[in-house]
């Protein structure tokens, strides 16, 4: 495991080679990263184990010189066998504590929650942040729960002790008023990934979050 990075969450980008057009995972994601992208989540559900591993390893070197983290999605063991920077979980992909015993000191860890009960289940004394939504409707993750809008999302923030990551049908046109609810960050999968200019793309949000951010002082 490589020494990790600051955990900044302000836009953090989940993607996928089945997000990304062409295949172009490892451009799309140097030119996000290079447009304000902050974290970046590696969300393989179809790979075999290697292919997913050599693919986090190639992501890995490339974000190294920017210092954002690479997060694997769900998988302990490609996280540990890539030296990614930690795992993002699911509510029914394992217990955190377990998790955290697993890998190495200092890595990050992240949970999702999209429900009241759901954060319930949580042991937030272990996480390092948390994953809420889907805020909006989305069709980049097809188990994804209704939507808990605007409201929702505001009230499982004040149940949950950690940084919150609004992730769920966010792009240029609702980003600020997520971001003004005073999240960590917002999570964005298509709005990037399906940009014919993923850099601009990725600019333009993180402005959104900044301006937001700004405004609320």
């Amino acid at each position: 495991m490589t020494t990790r990075p600051p955990m900044d969450p302000s836009l953090y980008l989940v993607a996928g080679t089945d997000a990304v057009p062409g295949g172009a995972l490892i451009e799309t994601v140097a030119a996000a990263v290079a447009g304000g992208v902050t974290m970046v989540q590696l969300r393989e559900k179809n790979r075999p184990a290697r292919e997913t591993i050599e693919l986090a390893r190639r992501l890995r070197a490339v974000l190294a010189p920017s210092g954002v983290p690479l997060i694997v999605n769900d998988s302990i063991e490609v996280a540990r066998a890539a030296g990614a920077h930690g795992v993002h979980l699911g509510v029914d992909d394992g217990d955190v504590a377990a998790a955290r015993a697993r890998l190495e000191p200092g890595s990050i860890v992240g949970v999702s929650a999209g429900t009241a009960a759901e954060a319930a289940r949580v042991d937030w004394a272990v996480a390092d942040y948390a994953g809420v939504g889907s805020v909006f409707a989305t069709g980049t993750k097809p188990d994804a729960g209704p939507p808990i809008g605007i409201d929702g999302l505001t009230a499982l923030m004040a149940r949950i002790p950690l940084p919150v990551v609004a992730i769920g049908g966010i792009g240029p046109g609702n980003a600020g008023p997520v971001a003004a609810t005073g999240v960590a960050g917002i999570a964005v999968v298509s709005a990037i990934c399906g940009s014919a200019d993923p850099k601009a793309a990725a600019r333009a949000l993180r402005a959104l979050v900044d301006q937001a951010r700004a405004a609320r002082g």
